[in-house]
C-alpha cells in the first residue's frame, strides 16, 4: 500500500505576510498551483493508491470557484487513487463551503465533524473534519480502533501537545493519548513545519505545508510519500 500525505496548501491565501509585494504574491500563487500539479503527477506516475489531505487545502474566506474547479480537475486525473480530505480551521466543512456545495469527483471523500471509518480491503481510513473555524475537542483522544488485524490510518487536523492558549482552539491533542488509540499512521495537518523521522517508528506525522507561505517559514517543505 502506497500513499501520499500532505496538508496546509491554503489555496487563495492573500499572503498578507509578504508585505503587499504584488510580484511576490503572484509568484507564490503560481507556485501553489505548480506544486499541487506536480504532486498529482507524482501520484499518477507512481500509481499511488491513497492520497491524504489533512486540512487547510484552501482559504474559506477567499476561495474562488475557479480554484476549486482547478483542484477537482486534477483529482480527475488520478481516478484510481482514493482521496481523503479532513477539513481544518481555514477550510471547515460549513454550510456554504465548497466541501458541502461543490460536486467533487467520485474518488474524493471528505470527512465531517464526527469520527468516521472508511473500510478498504487492506486498511481502514479514519478521519475527522472541522465544522467551524475552531474546534476544542474532536474526541479522538478517547477513541479506540476496532480491527487491529488491519492497518489503521487517521487523517486529522489539529494541534499536538499545544501549550499556547491560542493553539487550544484548533483541536488540541495529547500525543501520548493519541498513540494509545492504536493507529498505525496518523496523518496530521495544521503545523507548517515538517515533523517526520524525528523518532524511531514514528506514527504521528506533520508533513508541514507543501510550500513556504511566507518569510517566517524557512526549511524543508513538501509531502510525505510512503
Amino acid at each position: 500500500m502506497k500513499f501520499v500525505h500532505m496538508a496546509d496548501m491554503h489555496f487563495d491565501n492573500k499572503f498578507t505576510n509578504l508585505a503587499n509585494n504584488e510580484e511576490l504574491i503572484n509568484k507564490k500563487i503560481l507556485e501553489q498551483r505548480d506544486v499541487f500539479k506536480k504532486i498529482i503527477e507524482y501520484i499518477k506516475q507512481n500509481k499511488i493508491e491513497l492520497f491524504f489531505i489533512s486540512g487547510d487545502l484552501y482559504e474559506q474566506e477567499y476561495i474562488r470557484k475557479s480554484t476549486i474547479e482547478y483542484i477537482n480537475n486534477l483529482f480527475k486525473e488520478i481516478p484510481e487513487t482514493k482521496i481523503f480530505i479532513s477539513p481544518g480551521n481555514h477550510d471547515p466543512y460549513i454550510k456554504n463551503s465548497y466541501y458541502n456545495e461543490f460536486n467533487w469527483n467520485e474518488n474524493v471523500h471528505i470527512f465531517k465533524n464526527k469520527i468516521e471509518k472508511v473500510e478498504l480491503e487492506n486498511v481502514n481510513i479514519y478521519g475527522y473534519g472541522f465544522n467551524d473555524f475552531y474546534c476544542e475537542d474532536s474526541g479522538i483522544e478517547e477513541f479506540k480502533i476496532e480491527d487491529k488485524n488491519k492497518k489503521n490510518i487517521l487523517v486529522i487536523h489539529g494541534s499536538l501537545d499545544s501549550s499556547k492558549i491560542e493553539d487550544k482552539k484548533y483541536n488540541p491533542i495529547n500525543k501520548n493519548k493519541l498513540l494509545q488509540t492504536g493507529f498505525d499512521y496518523i496523518a496530521l495537518g495544521h503545523i507548517h513545519k515538517l515533523n517526520y523521522n524525528t523518532e524511531e517508528n514514528q506514527k504521528i506525522v506533520y508533513p508541514g505545508s507543501a510550500i513556504s507561505l511566507g518569510f517566517d517559514e524557512l526549511g524543508k517543505h513538501g509531502i510525505i510519500m510512503r
